[in-house]
């Protein structure tokens, strides 16, 4: 396991060593507050310091604290597709990607809740600067993707990281969650990066080909769907300046900011829905389509399939779509008080007389239904 030092969650054995030394840490007593206001400090600190393991950390900890973000900033999480997963196997869920922590952590909050194993997560470096991130996200099983590398360490980081998404998977029999793509997608355009996979193929055995590899990694679709993206207005910079062609560099407390805003923030109703286990589909890829290159992108074609297809759509989509295009096609997916709702958001968090403000913001809700509506017409005129 030295191979994985730099990027690995904490042994058991580590755990309550790194509670020690974030257990006076003001972001900490500001998080056990918050889920345990009734707790006085003294008491939650003793539990901690009597813990010894990430499980037990995750449950008595984290879990707990992930129903209070959901009771204060939510009206309710639902799930669909769970039935499907087998408690004795381990699964690599590719997933879209839109809020940096609750992704996860709703996901193995579900997973807990169903009686199956939490996942090993990936998570960006740059997510983790501050120490007490990085402790804690060494002790919610998280391993930590290094961003922006130079060229020359990029290719070995990428195998190192793939192959402790192997080890996981087949050694460990633990389920590993990484998103479809580096960052969190912005515009509601949940489509699969090659190089996510590419990167996952690298520890394929010497002569196996990289479809059998991944039918051994048991790769699941999963698609998370917010009725209101929490941070939606903070993401507006970033895309104008996709939209105007523009290089985006990020403020100095940017993530975390955003981090904070995803967590606390309104999201009303959340959707988690658990895809098809892709193993049948990759062996008619494999079957049918030549050359690795054609077999690649069939494969991200496929996991793109599924998540945008498995992906709630909520009245918010609707209306978006709606208002952007002038007309009523969808008025019967909402009502006129849902409308008026996101009308009052839209105007308050977006620029009126900025015409580009305005389709961004709009088609980051609206681009789920239209790539969903232009899948299923695809399906249905071949």
């Amino acid at each position: 396991m030295s191979t994985f030092e730099d990027i690995r969650p904490y042994y058991d054995t580590e755990v309550n060593q790194a509670i020690r030394e974030i257990i006076d840490h003001p972001m900490l007593k500001a998080m056990m507050n918050f889920t345990f206001p009734e707790w006085k400090d003294d008491y939650w600190k003793d539990l901690m310091l009597h813990c010894h393991s990430i499980r037990d950390f995750q449950i008595n900890f984290i879990y707990p604290g992930v129903n209070k973000v959901l009771e204060k900033s939510s009206e309710g999480l639902t799930t669909s597709g769970f039935e499907k997963l087998d408690p004795g196997t381990s699964y690599l869920f590719v997933s879209n990607h839109r809020d940096i922590i609750l992704d996860t952590s709703l996901l193995n909050t579900c997973l807990y809740e169903k009686g199956l194993f939490m996942t090993t997560s990936a998570i960006g470096d740059n997510l983790v600067k501050k120490p007490f991130l990085k402790h804690l996200a060494r002790l919610t099983r998280n391993f930590i993707i290094k961003r922006g590398l130079p060229a020359r360490e990029l290719l070995g980081n990428s195998k190192v990281i793939s192959a402790y998404i192997r080890h996981s998977l087949l050694r460990e029999n633990r389920s590993v969650w990484i998103a479809q793509r580096e960052g969190r997608t912005k515009d509601g355009n949940d489509m699969t990066h090659k190089g996510v996979l590419k990167m996952i193929s690298m520890a394929a055995d010497n002569q196996e080909h990289f479809l059998d590899y991944f039918k051994r990694l048991n790769v699941v679709p999963v698609s998370i769907s917010y009725e209101y993206d929490p941070t939606d207005v903070l993401k507006m910079p970033e895309l104008l300046a996709k939209a105007n062609q523009e290089t985006y560099i990020k403020g100095e407390n940017e993530d975390f900011n955003t981090l904070l805003s995803g967590i606390i923030g309104q999201k009303k109703r959340i959707h988690i829905h658990i895809g098809e286990l892709l193993n049948d589909e990759i062996e008619i890829i494999k079957a049918e389509v030549s050359g690795t290159v054609k077999q690649m992108q069939a494969l991200t074609d496929l996991i793109d399939s599924q998540i945008v297809l498995g992906y709630k759509l909520w009245p918010t989509k609707y209306i978006a779509c709606d208002l952007l295009s002038g007309k009523e096609e969808f008025s019967s997916e909402y009502s006129q008080e849902e409308k008026t709702i996101f009308e009052k958001r839209f105007r308050r968090g977006v620029d009126q007389n900025n015409p580009l403000a305005i389709s961004s913001f709009l088609s980051m809700y609206a681009n789920p239904v239209l790539n969903q509506r232009k899948l299923l017409d695809a399906v249905r005129n071949p």
